[in-house]
């Protein structure tokens, strides 16, 4: 990803409505505008932002970097890096998912329809999909699901079938069920609470769509087992797959090096930026966490 550390600071926010003076940039600071920070359930939120035309560039797996408001009036010190839920080009806008945990996330969940919200984007390198896959599975738990998501409108873009498996807690946090539902996946839901997440279970429903021939590549994120599942079963069936890493972020470019995390590459073990060279990687690289 080509970006000069420059561009960020030589040239103003883009707000809605002004003219984009240098186009061919592949990242911008934006200020965008709420229309909705209404709660999924009782640990998540889903905000939606008009933008800048310029920010709907983003694609499945990118991220933004926002510029969390303060929820108790000291200052947040550093951006919060956040996977993109949906691009929405039709109506300019952009949509997250998020966890209201820490103080970053507690300033977000304070945002009212109106509210400014500046965001840095769009970020690193996302989920691609070659042209020979027809079926795909995703598999992901908790706001993993949220990273996930925007696969489905990929697919959907590209007439892949997907089979996306849901696992949580309990039925009460499951989410991104109508957003692949919507666009055309089959949806499977895994549960800690009657212990059809356990990954003896996930691993049968697995082998079931390689058998089916429902399975050309693995998609995961936000769990180290599930990770380490799709890693064996893609060893084993000789299918390749991606994995979006979670990380703690400072400058979301690859210039502070915080974010580095360890892989595995051709029997070598070698650090790699998660916001530059990521977040999304070959799934049998990584080392996981």
């Amino acid at each position: 990803m080509a970006f000069e550390a420059s561009d960020k600071y030589t040239n103003a926010a883009l707000r809605i409505g002004d003219v984009d003076t240098y186009p061919q940039r592949k990242v911008g600071e934006f200020i965008g505008t709420v229309v909705s920070n209404a709660s999924v359930n009782d640990e998540y939120k889903h905000v939606v932002l008009k933008v800048h035309p310029h920010a709907l560039r983003a694609y499945a797996g990118q991220m933004f970097h926002l510029l969390c408001p303060s929820p108790d009036g000291a200052e947040v010190w550093m951006r919060r890096p956040m996977s993109v839920y949906r691009v929405d080009k039709a109506n300019g806008q952009i949509e997250f998912l998020y966890k209201t945990e820490g103080r970053g996330t507690r300033g977000m969940a304070k945002l009212e329809p109106g509210d400014e919200f500046n965001v840095t984007g769009p970020l690193g390198h996302g989920f691609t999909l070659e042209p020979g896959w027809k079926n795909i599975v995703v598999l992901g738990r908790g706001v993993g699901l949220a990273t996930l998501a925007p696969l489905s409108q990929l697919a959907a873009e590209q007439k892949v079938g997907v089979t996306a498996i849901l696992s949580a807690r309990h039925a009460g946090v499951v989410m991104s069920q109508d957003l692949f539902k919507g666009l055309g996946a089959r949806v499977t839901t895994v549960l800690d609470s009657d212990s059809t997440s356990a990954v003896e279970n996930v691993e049968k429903i697995v082998e079931e769509l390689i058998a089916e021939g429902k399975a050309d590549a693995f998609f995961t994120c936000g769990s180290n087992r599930l990770l380490k599942l799709m890693q064996r079963l893609g060893k084993t069936h000789d299918i390749p797959g991606q994995v979006a890493m979670e990380q703690i972020m400072v400058c979301g470019f690859g210039a502070c090096y915080v974010c580095m995390r360890t892989f595995e590459v051709d029997g070598q073990r070698v650090l790699r930026r998660v916001c530059r060279d990521g977040p999304v990687f070959n799934m049998q690289e990584a080392v996981g966490w």
